[in-house]
């Protein structure tokens, strides 16, 4: 686990890096990479915040709702879900 923290912190240094030579310096060279990365981190706070409202909403219905969505989102199988 803790591996995993220190690859999102590289990983998000490395965008943030890449963000203020193409802000800053006018460095297009790196557009593709920066547009990957911001689009990896939606997608990963969107994940996020599904899971969380499957653990935290307030009817089984929207919490069933979000789970159902946050497994599609990470392409889990219908026959592995419950």
């Amino acid at each position: 686990m803790k591996g995993a923290r220190n690859e999102e912190c590289t990983d998000s240094t490395g965008i943030f890096m890449k963000l203020l030579r193409y802000h800053l310096l006018d460095d297009d060279s790196c557009t593709e990479e920066v547009k990957n990365g911001l689009e990896q981190k939606m997608n990963a706070m969107v994940e996020r915040e599904l899971y969380t409202r499957s653990k935290t909403a307030p009817t089984e219905e929207e919490r069933e709702k979000a789970r159902q969505e946050y497994l599609e989102r990470r392409g889990i199988p219908e026959e592995f879900r419950w």
